[in-house]
């Protein structure tokens, strides 16, 4: 009995603890400057004295803590997302696709002209495309810091027609910086970007100079259109409801998994326990492991001719052969 007593308070001591790490992070990066700081050790201290409490028979310490940690747990609950923000221009307008017969209509394509990141054209456009003329779906991976995170891009290709690329991002507000520890705590707004990729894989290969990796994908033509219907039904959906931004839950890796479960099941696309799925930059090795790229190729081949960031930019950002130039060398969905 005395040993299933230490073990309950050492469990709850871990509790207390870690709902004080947590209240603590919330409390800094949703309140401004030294309030938040301030906040933040006045609860870790009350956690403290909370855990203490366990030990000493202070039954009165924990029932404080607890009360307190509920009244935060309702604040934290009360925030919610907007779309009346001053956000930042690339990300001023959010994306709606309307379906028409069997073509999409497209409004709000982002068709910036990047020259740094600070230094651009703003453009937006309508962009209308017939479901007929989709044949597949690729994927790219954009490294900017190591190989354990990128961020994912969705291109639709077409037949007869330049690729339409989807993001998952972060929307700021102008003068807010992004940090990913600040994504836990809803403290950015998700937005999605429609986009060609002279816009949005250009940005990240000319103006950000990031490493930038393309993979084709065994989808066919049907599954492509089931895939970017399932986008469009996501896209209309946030346009009208806002969402919070998670950097563990609702991210430009997960939310783009969600989507493919709920279309396809055959596909081979499920939500094992693989930290591939969530350190993205391994991602290209669980997809080749369920055979959503080429299998008889080794991934490092594949990673290797995917690269196409030093050839991306020996093009201008302009050039409307952008999308045929950067797929050359890089190995097609199947043998």
């Amino acid at each position: 009995m005395a040993i299933l007593l230490i073990a309950l308070r050492l469990l709850a001591t871990l509790g207390i603890l870690g709902a004080t790490t947590w209240a603590a992070g919330l409390l800094i990066f949703r309140l401004p400057g030294t309030t938040g700081t301030l906040a933040a050790v006045g609860f870790g201290v009350a956690g403290l004295a909370g855990a203490v409490g366990l030990w000493s028979g202070a039954a009165r310490l924990p029932l404080s803590f607890a009360v307190l940690f509920l009244g935060l747990l309702g604040w934290w609950a009360s925030l919610t997302p907007s779309h009346q923000r001053d956000w930042i221009p690339e990300l001023a307008r959010l994306p709606q696709i309307e379906r028409q017969g069997d073509s999409l209509a497209i409004r709000n394509l982002r068709h910036f002209v990047w020259r740094t990141e600070a230094d651009y054209d703003v453009a937006w456009q309508d962009r209308s495309i017939a479901l007929d003329q989709v044949d597949g779906v690729d994927l790219f991976l954009s490294y900017w810091s190591g190989e354990a995170i990128a961020h994912l891009l969705i291109s639709f290709t077409f037949r007869d027609d330049v690729p339409l690329t989807f993001s998952i991002e972060v929307r700021r507000e102008k003068g807010e910086e992004w940090s990913s520890l600040a994504g836990f705590f809803r403290s950015y707004e998700m937005a999605y970007v429609a986009a060609d990729e002279r816009d949005v894989v250009g940005l990240r290969t000319h103006a950000r100079k990031e490493d930038v990796r393309l993979f084709r994908l065994a989808a066919t033509p049907q599954q492509a259109r089931d895939l970017l219907l399932a986008y469009a039904a996501d896209i209309n959906r946030l346009a009208q409801t806002p969402r919070w931004y998670n950097t563990l839950g609702t991210n430009c890796t997960t939310v783009v998994y969600r989507l493919v479960e709920q279309v396809a099941p055959n596909w081979r696309f499920s939500l094992p326990l693989d930290p591939r799925v969530l350190l993205s930059g391994y991602l290209p090795g669980y997809l080749q492991r369920i055979g959503a790229i080429r299998q008889d190729m080794p991934l490092a081949q594949l990673v290797q001719k995917g690269r196409i960031s030093e050839r991306a930019r020996q093009l201008a950002i302009t050039d409307p052969g952008f999308s045929a130039h950067i797929r050359e060398g890089v190995p097609t969905a199947r043998p």
